[in-house]
């Protein structure tokens, strides 16, 4: 039997995340953020507030994470994203504060085809790279 304690899930989640290249730690970011929505979410659905709470707080460090990691020199669409981020995040703390799971919903909504549209770009830079 594999042994898979706390412990050694943290390790294993903290040596991906230091080995990550960029690419590869902004879909795990994203990643995170879709579950931490949808865990929001239902928890606001099924009336769980302080679980709902710590999703959404969790999803409100990942934008801040994913506005303030952001390049805005970078490429001519970056002050867009920042304004999406800084979109987002104010929905989320709304959505929080109200117990707002339509406005969770719509937030993912949106997030998730611009997590897909990293993933591709991602992968598209990866199979020209090899």
């Amino acid at each position: 039997m594999i042994n898979s304690s706390p412990a050694m899930r943290e390790r294993y989640l903290a040596d991906s995340v230091a080995t990550a290249s960029p690419a590869k730690l902004l879909m795990l970011l994203y990643d995170r953020l879709i579950v931490d929505l949808n865990r929001g979410e239902q928890a606001l659905l099924a009336g769980d507030r302080a679980g709902a709470n710590n999703h959404l707080k969790h999803a409100q460090d990942i934008v801040t994470e994913l506005l303030v990691s952001l390049d805005q020199d970078a490429w001519e669409g970056a002050p867009g994203l920042a304004s999406l981020y800084t979109f987002v995040g104010t929905e989320l703390v709304n959505a929080n504060i109200k117990g707002d799971a339509a406005k969770v919903e719509s937030v993912r909504a949106l997030m998730e085809p611009l997590r897909d549209t990293w993933r591709e770009a991602a992968m598209a830079v990866a199979a020209a790279e090899s």
